[in-house]
C-alpha cells in the first residue's frame, strides 16, 4: 500500500492500516520536520511494523516510481488540494493500470468525472480479466465525517450510515426496552447492561453466554433483551428530499421574495450614521457654508446659491479658474483647493468604511430573541459547511458563526436563510448573540485546536449544560480536554472528534478492496457495513433474505437493483446523495424475499463475515441461522 499526502489523514491512514489491517505501507510526505512524518517514523523505527517513510514535496512521476506504485496494490492521495490528488492519480494509473486507486476530493461534481476517466482508462489498457479487481473510489474525508459530527451534536451519541440520502443510527436500547418502529434489525447484543458509551472488555468477536455477540440470531435477542442492552439500527428522520424539492418550486420563490423584503427591511443603515462619519461629513458641510459666507460678502456680489455652488467646485476642482475676478475671490478659490486636498481623503475614507461596515453588517442575519433549542455552528469552512448542509437537511435549527465574510459556508448560510453572525467567536457577546444559553448544542469545527477550545470555555460558562462537540486533532490534547470538561462538568455532554481519525477507516476500507460504506465500533469490537452485489456470492445468490443470513457474520439490511449504486459506490454513498433515475433499496425487505444475480445489496458484517464474502474463504463451522 502506498499513501501520498500532506496533512493529518495520511498519518490516520498508515496507522489504520498498519495496526488495523496488518498491511506494508510506503507514507510519502513532504517534509521530515512536521508532526506527522515524526509519528509516521516512529512507526518506522518500531521493528513490528512494516513502515516505510519517503520524503518528496510533490508525487511526481518519479515520486511515485520510488514509493513502487509499479507492483503497488493500492495507492491513497490524501493531499488537501484536489488538483493534486488528480495529476497524481493519471500519472499513477498510466504507471500501474491494475492499482487500486483511492482520491481525496472535496469537489463531488469534479470527483465523479475524475472516477470514471481513471477506470474506463484502466479497462483500456486491460488485456484479459487479470484486472477484475481494480477500481477508483473518490472520497471526501469532509463527507465522510459530517455523519458522525452531526450525529454527536442532534443526538448526543450514536454512530450514522449514510446511503441513497437516508441517515441511519446505531442507537444502543437498555436491556427491558422496547423496540421502536423506527428500528430496522438489532446489530449487537452488548456484553452488559449498558451505560453511555459501551467499552466492555470482552471481544466483540469472540460470542459468548455474557461477551457481546455481534449480528445475533432472533433467539439470543430474545433470551437476552430483558438482561443485556442492544445496539440496534435506527432510521433517522430525513428531510433531503423534501427540502430539495421545496427549494425548486414556486413556493420557494415566494419564500425568498419575502426573506428579500424582511431582510432589505432589517438592514444595519444606521452604519451610516457612525461617529466618525458624521464628524468627516460634518466638516466638510462647515467648511463649505463658511466659505459660502465669505464668498457672498467679499466677493463681488453673488447670489446665494452662486455663493454655495462656487466654493464646491473650489473644493472638489471643478471649477474655472478666477483669473477675471477679484484678488478675494482668487484668495479663496485657493483656499478651498487646499481644504479640498486635506479633506478629500478624509471624506472618501469614511465612506469606504461606512459601506464596507454597511456590506458585513447586512451579511449578518442574527437569530430572533424567540429561537432556543438550537444548534450553533462555530466555523463554516470545508467541514463546517458541510455540516450546515447536514443539518439543514433535517428539522433542527441552527445559527452559524463564522468570522470570515468570504468563507466557504457563508453564501450556503444566506441562501437557506440560516441565521448567521459574521463575528468572531471568542469575542465577548458573540456567543451570547448566537442565544448560546438557550440552544441545545454547540459544534466548534474551526482549524485551531485553541481556539476552539477557547470558545467552548467560554460557552460552557454561558451554559453550563449545553451539549458540545469540538473539532481537535491531536488525540493527548484531546484527551485532557475531554477528561477535565467532564469532571469540571459532569452533567454536560462534551465529545472530541478529529476530521481524518473519522475518515480514515473508510479510506482503509477502499484501498482493501472493499465497497464499505461505513464502520461502526462496538464496544471493543466493530461492525462493517458493505454493498455487495448477488451474483456470483453462492452464500447470497438464490437463498431468501432469511435464509442468507449468518449468525455473527452478516446480514441483509437492505436489497435493490444491481445498477442502484454505482461501482464505486463509496463516493456517492459517503456523501449521501440520492442518485435520481435509479432504483432505490428497501430497507424493510420481506424476509422471504429471494435475492437474484441482477440484486445488490447492503450487508452489515464483522471483518471475519466480510473476509468470507469477498475472498471466499470459509469458515471451519457454519453459523446458525435464524
Amino acid at each position: 500500500m502506498v499513501i501520498c499526502g500532506d496533512d493529518g489523514l495520511a498519518h490516520r491512514l498508515a496507522v489504520e492500516l498498519d495496526a488495523v489491517c496488518g498491511e506494508a505501507v510506503t507514507v510519502v510526505l513532504p517534509s521530515r520536520r512536521d508532526e506527522y512524518s515524526a509519528v509516521i517514523a516512529a512507526l518506522h523505527r518500531d521493528p513490528r511494523s512494516p513502515v516505510e517513510l519517503l520524503v518528496a514535496l510533490r508525487p511526481d512521476e518519479q515520486t511515485l516510481r520510488a514509493a513502487g506504485v509499479e507492483r503497488a496494490a493500492a495507492l491513497a492521495l490524501t493531499y488537501a488540494d484536489d488538483q493534486t490528488n488528480m495529476t497524481a492519480a493519471l500519472l499513477a494509473r498510466g504507471l500501474n493500470p491494475s492499482v487500486r486507486l483511492v482520491v481525496r476530493m472535496f469537489n463531488r461534481e469534479r470527483g465523479r468525472h475524475l472516477e470514471l476517466l481513471l477506470d474506463r482508462a484502466a479497462r483500456g489498457t486491460a488485456v484479459d480479466d487479470s484486472l477484475i479487481g481494480m477500481s477508483t473510489t473518490v472520497l471526501s474525508d469532509a463527507d465522510t465525517a459530517v455523519p458522525e459530527l452531526v450525529a454527536a451534536a442532534a443526538v448526543g451519541h450514536g454512530h450514522t450510515l449514510q446511503v441513497e440520502g437516508k441517515v441511519f443510527r446505531g442507537v444502543v436500547r437498555p436491556a427491558g426496552a422496547p423496540s421502536r418502529p423506527a428500528d430496522l434489525t438489532t446489530l449487537a447484543v452488548l456484553s452488559g447492561a449498558h451505560q453511555d458509551d459501551p467499552a466492555g472488555d470482552d471481544s466483540a468477536e469472540t460470542p459468548g453466554e455474557d461477551g457481546t455477540q455481534l449480528l445475533p440470531d432472533t433467539m439470543t435477542v430474545d433470551r437476552r433483551q430483558f438482561t443485556h442492552g442492544r445496539l440496534a439500527l435506527e432510521e433517522v428522520t430525513h428531510h433531503h428530499a423534501q427540502a430539495t424539492a421545496a427549494r425548486g418550486t414556486g413556493g420557494s420563490s415566494a419564500r425568498r421574495r419575502a426573506w428579500v423584503r424582511q431582510r432589505i427591511a432589517h438592514l444595519p443603515w444606521k452604519v451610516f450614521l457612525a461617529r466618525e462619519v458624521i464628524a468627516v461629513f460634518g466638516a466638510l458641510a462647515a467648511i463649505v457654508a463658511l466659505l459660502a459666507l465669505c464668498t457672498w460678502l467679499f466677493a463681488h456680489p453673488h447670489p446665494w446659491w452662486k455663493s454655495l455652488y462656487l466654493p464646491l467646485l473650489d473644493i472638489f476642482t471643478m471649477g474655472d479658474p478666477a483669473t477675471d475676478e477679484g484678488a478675494v475671490r482668487r484668495w479663496l478659490q485657493l483656499i478651498a483647493g487646499l481644504v479640498g486636498l486635506a479633506v478629500l481623503p478624509l471624506v472618501v475614507a469614511a465612506a469606504v468604511g461606512a459601506t464596507e461596515a454597511f456590506r458585513t453588517a447586512s451579511a449578518n442575519n442574527p437569530p430572533g430573541d424567540d429561537l432556543t433549542d438550537h444548534i450553533v455552528i462555530v466555523g463554516l469552512g470545508k467541514i463546517g459547511t458541510r455540516v450546515l448542509a447536514q443539518l439543514c437537511t433535517t428539522d433542527h435549527k441552527v445559527v452559524a458563526v463564522e468570522r470570515n465574510p468570504t468563507a466557504r459556508g457563508v453564501a450556503l448560510a444566506h441562501e437557506l436563510g440560516v441565521p448567521l453572525l459574521l463575528e468572531d467567536a471568542a469575542a465577548p457577546g458573540i456567543l451570547d448573540q448566537a442565544r448560546i444559553r438557550h440552544s441545545r448544542s454547540l459544534l466548534v469545527l474551526t482549524h485551531d485546536d485553541g481556539e476552539n477550545l477557547d470558545i467552548v470555555m467560554a460557552a460552557r460558562e454561558a451554559n453550563p449544560g449545553v451539549r458540545v462537540v469540538m473539532r481537535l486533532y491531536d488525540d493527548d490534547f484531546a484527551a485532557t480536554v475531554q477528561r477535565t470538561l467532564r469532571a469540571s462538568y459532569p452533567a454536560a455532554l462534551t465529545r472530541s472528534r478529529s476530521v481524518s481519525a473519522l475518515a480514515a477507516p473508510s479510506f482503509a476500507a477502499a484501498m482493501m478492496g472493499r465497497h464499505v460504506l461505513g464502520v461502526m465500533p462496538v464496544e471493543r469490537g466493530s461492525l462493517l457495513f458493505t454493498c455487495v452485489d448477488v451474483a456470483g456470492h453462492p452464500e447470497l445468490e438464490g437463498r431468501s433474505v432469511h435464509a442468507a443470513f449468518r449468525t455473527n457474520e452478516w446480514r441483509v439490511l437492505a436489497v435493490g437493483a444491481a445498477g442502484a449504486l454505482p461501482t464505486s459506490a463509496a463516493a456517492d454513498t459517503l456523501a449521501g446523495l440520492r442518485l435520481d433515475g435509479r432504483t432505490g433499496f428497501d430497507w424493510r425487505p420481506a424476509q422471504g424475499r429471494v435475492l437474484r444475480a441482477g440484486d445488490r445489496v447492503v450487508l452489515a458484517t464483522t471483518r471475519r463475515g466480510l473476509d468470507i464474502l469477498i475472498a471466499g474463504v470459509q469458515p471451519r463451522s457454519a453459523g446458525r441461522r435464524s
